[in-house]
């Protein structure tokens, strides 16, 4: 059984449909990414599985019909989201950021997965760079101790090199600690670097799916 299974799923912003019986699964210690252009829906698929969004459908974790539960609910059961932009606390410093999601004693945890953190712990977020803002924007999540871990556009904004190094943490995320991943990305590079398969959403449905070795057949098709 999946951790995480989205049956048929539709979302309204407003009265805009976003996304047409979009249909995805991830199982457990399984990195799963979702490719498409600008507009396409990834964000709100995201926001839809945290309950950010009015949708229809079905939304499954760990066998239990979430669809009803509020946003502080799923995250109870083990969900939470790294969003676009990352959202910090620019005047805050790196550990008040982290503080804000979880306790002090899980802060060795996350330190763990991203030591240079550690290291600038009492600086403003605004004054780390753009690859270190989205770890802390990470981190943060991983505050939470979830067991699906949604990420949406890690790559954003960030150097090839800095990309590169966002990746082989979110691999140590997923290979040393177990946890799920859903990942939102418009950069391929970073899903043939971390995920085990994909699916692509255009206009709102999803167009294709498959192991990454066969995203590599069609990459040119959807992205050349």
């Amino acid at each position: 059984m999946p951790l995480l299974e989205v049956e048929r799923l539709n979302a309204f912003y407003g009265k805009a449909q976003v996304l047409r019986d979009v249909s995805i699964a991830v199982d457990e210690g399984e990195a799963v990414a979702v490719l498409g252009p600008n507009g396409a829906g990834k964000t709100t698929l995201l926001n839809s599985i945290c309950g950010l969004v009015r949708a229809d459908g079905r939304i499954v974790f760990d066998g239990r019909d979430i669809s009803a539960l509020k946003p502080h609910e799923r995250i109870k059961l083990g969900i939470a989201i790294s969003p676009e932009g990352r959202r910090l606390f620019p005047e805050m410093s790196v550990e008040d950021n982290l503080l804000i999601a979880g306790d002090s004693n899980k802060l060795d945890f996350v330190y763990n997965i991203f030591p240079n953190l550690k290291e600038k712990r009492k600086q403003k977020a605004k004054n780390l760079s753009g690859g270190e803002q989205q770890m802390i924007a990470i981190a943060r999540a991983l505050m939470l101790e979830p067991r699906l871990l949604l990420l949406d556009e890690p790559s954003m904004g960030l150097a090839p090199i800095v990309v590169e190094n966002i990746a082989e943490r979110i691999e140590t995320i997923k290979e040393e600690l177990g946890i799920s991943i859903l990942l939102v990305e418009q950069n391929t590079q970073m899903a043939f670097d971390v995920a085990d398969r994909f699916y692509i959403l255009a206009s709102g449905q999803i167009v294709r799916e498959g192991t990454i070795e066969e995203m590599e057949e069609i990459e040119q098709e959807y992205f050349g």
